[in-house]
Formats: C-alpha cells, sequence, structure tokens
C-alpha cells in the first residue's frame, strides 16, 4: 500500500496566511468629530493664545506711552482756551478801504432826498466819516469809507440811516440810528397778517391810521417808536422791546380789534414800562 504525501499549494497557504494577516490586524475605526476638532483647535488655540499675549502686550505698552504723555510737563493742557494776539490797528483800516454800499430809492423819494441832501450827508459825513453821493441816474445813495473812518460798523449805521429815509421816515427821526446803538427797522405788509382786498383792506388800514392820524399817533407815543403806513406797508422804527409792542398793536388793529380795546392794551403796557423803568 503506497502512502502519498500532497502538499498544499503555495497560493492556498499564501491566502490563508495574508487572511490570518488581516484577521489578525485591528479594525481600523473612524476617529470621533470631536476628537478631529480638538485636534485641529490644538495649534489655532496656540496661535490665539500668542496673538493675545502679543495683544497685551501692546496694551501695556500703549498705557506707558499715554503715562509718559500725561505726565509730560511740557505738553500743553486740553482745557485751557487758545489765547489770540489782538489784531493790529493796521489791519481794521485795512478792511475798511475797500466798503462800499448802494443803497437805492423808489422813484417817489428822490424828489424830498434832494430837497433834504444837506441833511442827510451832513451827519454821515461829520459823524460817521464817511464819503458819500447820490447817483441820479441809478436812483441811489452810494456811500464808502475813507481813511477818516475810524468806526468798523459806521458804513452799516449810514446804510440804515439812508434806508430809513427811504423807507418814509423824518430825517429828525432817521438820525437817531447813528446816534443809538439798539434801534433797528421792522417792515411787514397787512397781507402778512390777514389776506384782505377791497373794502376790507381800506378798513383795516384807516383803523391803523385812525382819524387824523390819532391811532398812529398813539402807538407811537405808548410804545416809543416811529411808524410809516405805506399804502399796505408798514415800517417801524424803534428798539427791539417796543417794536414788538407797536407790531402787536398794529396786528390787533389788523384782525378788526376796536380800537378802544388796542388802546387799554397800550396803557397796561405802557403803564408796566414805566414800573420797569424805575
Amino acid at each position: 500500500m503506497v502512502v502519498v504525501h500532497t502538499q498544499p499549494s503555495t497560493s492556498e497557504v499564501k491566502h490563508k496566511k495574508n487572511r490570518r494577516k488581516l484577521s489578525k490586524k485591528p479594525a481600523r475605526t473612524a476617529p470621533a468629530e470631536g476628537a478631529e476638532d480638538h485636534d485641529m483647535d490644538e495649534p489655532s488655540s496656540a496661535s490665539a493664545s500668542a496673538e493675545s499675549q502679543q495683544q497685551h502686550e501692546n496694551a501695556q505698552n500703549g498705557q506707558d506711552d499715554d503715562i509718559i504723555i500725561d505726565t509730560d510737563p511740557s505738553a500743553p493742557s486740553q482745557s485751557a482756551a487758545p489765547a489770540f494776539p489782538p489784531l493790529p490797528a493796521s489791519a481794521q483800516k485795512a478792511t475798511l478801504k475797500s466798503e462800499m454800499r448802494r443803497i437805492p430809492i423808489p422813484p417817489h423819494r428822490m424828489t424830498p432826498l434832494k430837497k433834504d441832501w444837506v441833511n442827510i450827508f451832513s451827519p454821515l459825513t461829520e459823524i460817521l466819516q464817511l464819503q458819500v453821493r447820490m447817483n441820479v441816474q441809478r436812483k441811489c445813495v452810494e456811500i464808502r469809507t475813507s481813511k477818516h473812518t475810524t468806526d468798523i460798523g459806521a458804513i452799516q449805521k449810514g446804510a440804515d440811516f439812508v434806508k430809513a429815509y427811504a423807507l418814509g421816515f423824518d430825517v429828525n427821526d432817521a438820525i437817531a440810528l447813528l446816534r443809538l446803538d439798539d434801534l433797528y427797522l421792522d417792515s411787514f405788509e397787512i397781507k402778512d397778517v390777514k389776506t384782505l382786498h377791497g373794502d376790507h383792506l381800506s378798513r383795516a388800514i384807516g383803523r391803523i391810521a385812525g382819524q387824523d392820524g390819532k391811532t398812529k399817533f398813539t402807538i407811537e407815543n405808548a410804545s416809543r417808536t416811529r411808524i410809516v403806513l405805506a399804502d399796505t406797508k408798514i415800517h417801524i422804527l424803534g428798539s427791539f422791546q417796543n417794536i414788538k409792542i407797536a407790531r402787536d398793536a398794529i396786528v390787533s388793529l389788523i384782525l378788526g380789534s376796536p380800537p378802544g380795546k388796542v388802546y387799554a392794551g397800550l396803557r397796561t403796557v405802557s403803564a408796566r414800562m414805566r414800573q420797569r423803568a424805575l
């Protein structure tokens, strides 16, 4: 009896060995998401800590710089007001050389202007030291400063004086603008208060003027102002507070208040003004 020993093929053995080796290898499991995040966050956290340390150092350096600036005695204080040197007199005179004003004159005021011309240019030249001329072609009065002008607001006062005369005020009343500083001009129309037409507008003008100008004169004396009633336009010359008193009385008349009621209000206001003067 013959016994034959057969050897397994090398391919099968290798295959088995490979299978054993594969079975012995541990199964590779996917890493957890938290672990990946932790691994990835480790370098980022390190860089963030480095940046925060650098910022802390910069902040300390900035504080040191601020402390040095605050303790510097040569640095100017923030609360100190700036000091400006006074303007030299030569600079003020230089600004006055080129100033000029042209005041238009209405056609109906040209004839009175020619009659009162001596009384108009005399205060301008003597009091304010201005140069004045009448331009008949342009129908205006031109004033300008000269080398003798000392007041920087002289040309404005002169322009207000000529404008007041052009609006209809008397020369003696308008000249007060040159001597006093707290006088002003105020102008408004009847239609600014209430829109009136025809006979209603005529009656409103009559209520303001009164019989023979009695109402207008009463308002002027009570409020210490001067009033010019030119058709539907009303011009008031006086101080700020007195202009308000006269304007309120005129507005009441335009709106239809009887003159007696306006007189009573003016008496109350004038008595109050006398008490304040005392």
